[in-house]
């Protein structure tokens, strides 16, 4: 075991921006890479729920093609939710805030734009 590099990684929720993030050397423990570290996160968990209502396919399109579409779709949202999993298994309090923040703002944008889209405003009187 005397080759083998030595491991240097959190087990339990810290603070800070020394944690490595989907790549090694990343966010490289500067404050800046660690901001933009958490907006890629938001970001990738934000994107992650907005793909949950995407694509809608109409009913005239080929069902291969819709088939298609659907599973492709559905390939980018798994590999998105382990991107975010992979992130927070860092530790990293703040990732983990990130990522909480952007499934949960991403779930609620889904869902107010379903409701407004379903019922229309009714015209005061």
């Amino acid at each position: 075991m005397e080759g083998m590099p030595k491991m240097n990684m959190q087990m339990s929720f810290h603070w800070g921006n020394e944690a490595t993030i989907l790549f090694t050397g990343w966010p490289n423990q500067t404050t800046g890479m660690y901001i933009l570290a958490l907006f890629f996160v938001f970001v990738l968990a934000f994107a992650k729920e907005a793909l949950s209502v995407w694509p809608i396919i109409k009913q005239t399109t080929n069902p291969m093609v819709a088939g298609i579409a659907q599973t492709s779709v559905y390939s980018v949202r798994v590999g998105m939710g382990y991107l975010v999993m992979l992130a927070v298994m860092s530790f990293n309090v703040g990732i983990f805030i990130a990522a909480v923040a952007g499934h949960t703002f991403g779930d609620f944008v889904v869902k107010a734009s379903s409701l407004a889209l379903a019922k229309p405003s009714q015209p005061e009187v």
